[in-house]
């Protein structure tokens, strides 16, 4: 199964394009598409750790690899950067783990 998703970053203005294989609903392949040099390195990383078992990264006693190879890629990035829930999210809908439902995070400001 593909699953493909874009990510809107937010302040930082830059857009991801993930595209998420499967090819036996366990073993999940990355390619990222960003105008962002550090998701661009990320992606290029994810591409040089090949397959990555979608069961052991929901795992929470193991080590996820994305999450670790995200930590490593976005250095210098928000902590709280938002790509790497989407590609997880990616990850599982391609492994059919998850129903492929939009993830929303909508932000508003108040001063009361």
């Amino acid at each position: 199964m593909q699953s493909t998703c874009d990510i809107h970053v937010g302040a930082c203005g830059f857009r991801i394009r993930a595209t998420v294989l499967s090819d036996d609903s366990q073993h999940v392949t990355f390619d990222l598409e960003s105008d962002c040099g550090k998701i661009a390195a990320l992606g290029r990383r994810l591409a040089e750790a090949g397959t990555v078992d979608a069961y052991g990264e929901i795992d929470p006693r193991a080590g996820s690899v994305l999450l670790a190879t995200a930590r490593d890629a976005l250095t210098g990035c928000c902590a709280g950067c938002v790509v790497q829930v989407g590609l997880f999210k990616a990850m599982q809908v391609a492994a059919g783990l998850a129903l492929p439902k939009d993830i929303i995070i909508k932000l508003e400001t108040s001063h009361d």
